[in-house]
Order: C-alpha cells, then sequence, then structure tokens
C-alpha cells in the first residue's frame, strides 16, 4: 500500500511510503531536502515495521524548526497505518 503526503516547514517537498501486509517499509522517497542524509535514513527505516520506526524519528528536529525531514516521514508512515486499518 503506497501513501504520499506534502511536507511543510522543511526543505523536503513531499515523501512516499509502501508498507506491505505487515506494516513493514517496503519504499519510501522523499523529494527534496540533503540528498545523501535522506538516502540513509531510507535505508535505515527500510525493513522496519512502520509502528517501530515512527518513535524513532518523529521528535526530531532541524536547527530552529520545529520539524525535520525525518519528523516529516514519520507523519506519513503514521497517515500510512491509520489508512490501512
Amino acid at each position: 500500500m503506497k501513501h504520499e503526503r506534502k511536507h511543510s516547514g522543511v526543505c523536503t517537498s513531499r515523501s512516499e511510503v509502501e508498507l506491505n501486509e505487515n506494516g513493514e517499509i517496503e519504499e519510501i522517497k522523499v523529494f527534496g531536502g540533503c540528498d545523501g542524509n535522506l538516502k540513509g535514513v531510507v535505508e535505515l527505516l527500510r525493513g522496519m515495521k512502520a509502528e517501530d520506526a515512527i518513535p524513532r524519528i518523529e521528535n526530531i528536529v532541524c536547527g530552529h524548526k520545529k520539524t525535520s525531514c525525518p519528523a516529516e516521514i514519520a507523519l506519513t508512515l503514521r497517515e500510512a497505518l491509520d489508512i490501512k486499518e
């Protein structure tokens, strides 16, 4: 199941996540932002259960911002889980 969400307050514009039937992260695509860092985040999250990944990244902030690219990915994952259920 694929889900896409627009980001706000960060360098990335949006993310797309794909979860399998067990709620595991099959794929994440992030558009914009720091390419190398986000590739690393995506590789670390791939294969994890979304419910386990979310608390690891949802409260990360970037500099003076109230959110971050990883936190925005967490919101996309949370929405995907909500829709899945």
